[in-house]
């Protein structure tokens, strides 16, 4: 049997406290009888099971842990982001007090510490909360430390910074299974990639936002990762890959969508609106079916988010000056009841589709 992570432990305890549940059910109605022996059996083994799990992941067993692990992520969320908000303002309330030399020791000693004492709780700390607290403030520090040094020796500000920050995010992010540092690594990789293609097309990297078009490529790139690369062993890594993925596809269109001026594209204005317009309400749509199809909820919810700006912002350019406004809201409503239909049949079908 593979090794379990974490979620999969937690996700199996779910599943064991469901399997009670149903089976208490199915004794009320008479479907289902077992005799005690059965059901001591049973019992001793899940017991058995989740005492193991409790040991070697420290799982939530009951409703009410899993409200606190709920309340203790968000703490450790929180905290995080607070602690680097204080190392931050710290280096800027202090920084010249300190000569050069001690300014290097000091960043270079954060970045470290903050990497060991990760390391440190990963072992100890089965749980993952202080873990993923330290290994984004390890984060935090390193892309302080990046900045801060190039500061010091003057270095010119480059898009390359990203390069470094990307690759720490992400070794941390599948270290730890720290999923807001896969968001931020994925992010740090589309940035540098739409920076360099607007370096190369003659712009200042800086000015990459000028033309959306530079976040197609890495859009396209790491949404197809998942398909290649699995991330079975990382829960919601997946996920996030896809998720961000269609931010950097829909993005873009949806700015080209009302903004021609930003695109590449060699023809008039309003040609190259209604071909953006027309590849949001397409992709969009086609994205829907295929999150309905592969069964990837965040694929479909993603992709209907966008389908419903495409839709809306539209709806507001067409009609918002030409109609009463008490219409216009009503086309409003009656198009999300449309969608809403729409979206049932779909789920009809999907169900048809299981049971055969």
């Amino acid at each position: 049997m593979p090794p379990l992570s974490r979620d999969q432990a937690q996700h199996r305890a779910d599943d064991i406290q469901a399997f009670y549940r149903e089976v208490e059910r199915l004794h009320d109605e008479q479907a289902l009888l077992l005799s005690p022996e059965q059901i001591e059996q049973l019992g001793e083994h899940h017991r058995q099971l989740l005492a193991d799990y409790r040991t070697a992941f420290d799982i939530d067993s009951d409703a009410q842990a899993r409200r606190l692990s709920l309340g203790m992520r968000i703490a450790s969320l929180l905290g995080a982001l607070a602690l680097a908000a204080s190392l931050l303002f710290f280096f800027y309330q202090f920084w010249g007090l300190f000569p050069e030399t001690a300014q290097v020791g000091i960043l270079t000693g954060f970045s470290v510490g903050s990497l060991l004492l990760t390391l440190l709780l990963r072992q100890r700390a089965p749980s993952g909360y202080f873990t993923k607290l330290a290994a984004i403030l390890a984060f935090a520090c390193f892309v302080l430390n990046v900045v801060m040094l190039g500061q010091i020796f003057n270095i010119t500000p480059s898009d390359k910074a990203l390069l470094p920050w990307a690759a720490y995010a992400l070794l941390l992010a599948y270290a730890c299974e720290v999923r807001l540092l896969l968001g931020a690594g994925l992010a740090c990789i589309m940035a540098f990639v739409a920076t360099r293609l607007a370096s190369w097309s003659g712009l200042y990297w800086l000015d990459c936002t000028e033309r959306p078009e530079h976040l197609l490529p890495a859009g396209l790139l790491i949404f197809l990762v998942p398909q290649f690369i699995s991330q079975a062993r990382y829960s919601g890594f997946a996920a996030i890959f896809r998720v961000l993925g269609l931010f950097g596809l829909f993005v873009p269109v949806l700015v080209l969508a009302t903004w021609a001026d930003g695109s590449y594209l060699p023809w008039s204005r309003d040609l190259v609106e209604v071909i953006y317009q027309l590849l949001g309400f397409g992709g969009a749509a086609l994205a829907i079916w295929l999150g309905n199809r592969r069964d990837w909820p965040e694929v479909v919810h993603t992709s209907l988010l966008f389908f419903v700006l495409f839709l809306y912002i539209k709806l507001f350019d067409w009609w918002w000056e030409v109609m009463p406004k008490y219409l216009f809201f009503l086309v409003l409503g009656l198009v999300a009841v449309l969608i809403l239909l729409v979206l049932g049949r779909l789920r009809r079908t999907h169900k048809g589709g299981q049971r055969t």
